[in-house]
C-alpha cells in the first residue's frame, strides 16, 4: 500500500520523542512490509488542514494519524467523509479509540501491528454531523472538562491533576436539567444529570470504552437529578467498571437518538470525543455502521 503518515507533534507522547529518530524508524517498519510511505510531523493547529488535504489526494491507499484522542476524532471524520482508511498511532492520555481497537498504546509497538494489518469496516458515530469515535456527552461530564480546561497544566501527569480537581468540583455541584428525546420512534422527557451517547456500548472497564465498534447502534446512557452522594456512588460504579450495571445509570441501545433542551437559557456545552463544544438547542446523533474503514492488527476487532 502507498500511506501517508500524519503525526501531531504537540500531541502527548510525541512532545517528549525525537520525532526525526521515529519518523526513521516508521520508514523502516512499513519498507519491510513492502508498503511505500510518506511522512509528515506537524503542529497542532495545522493537522486538520493536512489532514484534509491528505484525504483529497487519489494516488493513495490509506493514511496514519499519530496523535490524542482530539486528533484520532478529527482524523476519524475526515477519513469517513472521504472514504479514505485510516489507521492510527496513539500518542495521547487515555487513547480509548486506541484502546477499543485492541492497538498497542506504545507507539513504537504499534508500528509493527499497523504495518502488517488489515482494512476493516467500522461503525462511526455523528453528531449533528460532526463525527465521534467515542462518545457524545452532556451534564457532568461537559462540567468537569469546564472545570479542567479553566486550570493549567502542561503534562500528561498534569493534566491528570486537573481533571482529579474537576472531578471534585462536580461532585459538589450537579448539573441538572430537562431533555426531550426521540429514541427510534419513541418520544419521552427525563430531567437529567447526565446524558452519554457512545459509538457502540461502552464496556466493562473503567474508562468507559466500547469493546466493539462494529456492532451497527449507539449506547444511549442517562442518570436522573443526582446530589453529591449521588455523584460519588455513580463515580465509584464507573472506577469499578461497572458503569453499565449501576442503579444510577439507565441504558438504551439506539440507532438515531434526537435531543431537544426545551428550558435552555443559555449556552448548553457538550463534550465530544474529549473536546469541549457548544450546542444547540437540537441536536441529532446517528450511528452510521461499516462507514469508517479502518487499517487495525490482524487480528479479530470483535471481543471474543
Amino acid at each position: 500500500m502507498k500511506i501517508k503518515a500524519i503525526f501531531n507533534r504537540d500531541g502527548g507522547t510525541f512532545r517528549t520523542t525525537d520525532m526525526e529518530a521515529y519518523s526513521a524508524r516508521v520508514e523502516d517498519v512499513f519498507r519491510e512490509a513492502g508498503h511505500q510511505i510518506e511522512i509528515a510531523v506537524v503542529a497542532g493547529s495545522e493537522m486538520e488542514e493536512t489532514l484534509q488535504k491528505t484525504a483529497q489526494r487519489d494516488d493513495l491507499d490509506a493514511m496514519i494519524a499519530g496523535g490524542g484522542d482530539g486528533t484520532i476524532s478529527a482524523a476519524a471524520g475526515v477519513a469517513w467523509k472521504s472514504g479514505i482508511p485510516l489507521g492510527i498511532v496513539p500518542a495521547g492520555t487515555m487513547n480509548l479509540f486506541a484502546r477499543a481497537l485492541k492497538l498497542p498504546l506504545d507507539i513504537w509497538k504499534v508500528l509493527d501491528v499497523l504495518a502488517e494489518g488489515k482494512i476493516v469496516d467500522a461503525d462511526i458515530g455523528s453528531a449533528d454531523g460532526r463525527a465521534f469515535v467515542h462518545q457524545f456527552s452532556m451534564g457532568l461530564h461537559a462540567r468537569m472538562v469546564r472545570y479542567r480546561e479553566s486550570y493549567s497544566f502542561a503534562s500528561r501527569l498534569g493534566k491528570i491533576r486537573a481533571s482529579t480537581r474537576a472531578a471534585v468540583g462536580v461532585m459538589f455541584n450537579p448539573p441538572e436539567f430537562e431533555i426531550e428525546f426521540e429514541v427510534d420512534g419513541v418520544r419521552e422527557t427525563r430531567e437529567v444529570s447526565a446524558i452519554s451517547v457512545s459509538n457502540n456500548h461502552f464496556g466493562q472497564n473503567a474508562l468507559m470504552y466500547a469493546d466493539d465498534v462494529t456492532g451497527g447502534h449507539l449506547g444511549f446512557y442517562t442518570a436522573p437529578p443526582l446530589k453529591p452522594s449521588g455523584v460519588a456512588k455513580l463515580t465509584f460504579d464507573i472506577l469499578r467498571g461497572k458503569f453499565r450495571e449501576s442503579p444510577l445509570i439507565t441504558e438504551m441501545s439506539v440507532s438515531s437518538v434526537d435531543l431537544h433542551f426545551p428550558k435552555a437559557r443559555h449556552k448548553i456545552n457538550c463534550v465530544i470525543d474529549g473536546e469541549l463544544l457548544p450546542i444547540g438547542r437540537d441536536v441529532s446523533l446517528r450511528v452510521h455502521p461499516g462507514e469508517l474503514k479502518l487499517l487495525i492488527g490482524a487480528g479479530d476487532l470483535t471481543p471474543a
